[in-house]
């Protein structure tokens, strides 16, 4: 079982090239499309109120047409453990991502049988020291707050506090991120990975392609970006 590293990151580890998962995926072309352009995930949305909620059975659907290697991340609000262990076995998920209020406990006992992302809504207010509490989790997903609603705000969250978190493990940096803006955000926060939803949309639940390789661009560009940097601070 994977665990979160509790150390601060080496330098090695921050320049390392950053990857993304693209989240709400609700049909076969759109999983497709972000397998092919290197997506490193999949994000399926359990979440009934949000626009781009997908039921298990259309889950499985998309699942079974994947290859063995596509990784698949499903997204839960305040599920149950043994609900959420349930499905993800179900559907052969690599991942759950608890979006919603699970306390450490939740998130405990759910990494005892598959990798768990845990979802924080960052406010002004945000403390990264709240991370200390779910070492359980194998890593930990910023998103923008917007009360009463978990998820999906389109709200850009505080980047630097996204690369303080990282003394406390994996971040996902997500909130907000589009082609216009996801390079700056990378080179500000420099997560592990990247998450994005409504960013690469023609509307909620369905995938632009031209905004997807668009996202794609710019994170190879900050990529070779954060290289050129960690080569020029190992010759210095």
């Amino acid at each position: 079982m994977s665990r979160a590293p509790s150390h601060r990151m080496s330098r090695a580890a921050e320049v390392a090239a950053v990857r993304v998962k693209i989240c709400g995926i609700t049909n076969w072309p759109d999983a497709r499309a972000a397998l092919d352009l290197g997506a490193a995930w999949l994000g399926f949305n359990f979440y009934p109120p949000s626009p781009r909620s997908i039921s298990p059975a259309e889950a499985w659907d998309i699942r079974r047409r994947l290859p063995r290697s596509a990784k698949i991340a499903g997204v839960f609000v305040n599920w149950t453990p043994e609900a959420v262990t349930a499905l993800s076995r179900a559907l052969s998920l690599d991942a759950v991502q608890l979006h919603g209020d699970e306390g450490p406990r939740h998130v405990s006992d759910c990494a005892q049988y598959q990798e768990v992302f845990k979802a924080f809504r960052v406010s002004r207010d945000f403390r990264v020291s709240r991370l200390a509490r779910y070492s359980a989790a194998s890593a930990f997903l910023l998103d923008g707050f917007r009360p009463g609603v978990f998820g999906g705000t389109g709200r850009v969250i505080d980047w630097v506090l996204a690369r303080r978190a990282a003394r406390y493990g994996r971040i996902f940096l997500a909130g907000g991120l589009s082609p216009r803006n996801v390079a700056e955000a990378i080179r500000a926060a420099r997560p592990y990975a990247v998450d994005v939803a409504s960013g690469v949309e023609s509307r909620p639940g369905k995938k632009d392609r031209a905004k997807l390789r668009a996202f794609f661009r710019e994170i190879e560009r900050a990529n070779r970006e954060l290289a050129g940097d960690g080569r020029r601070h190992r010759a210095a």
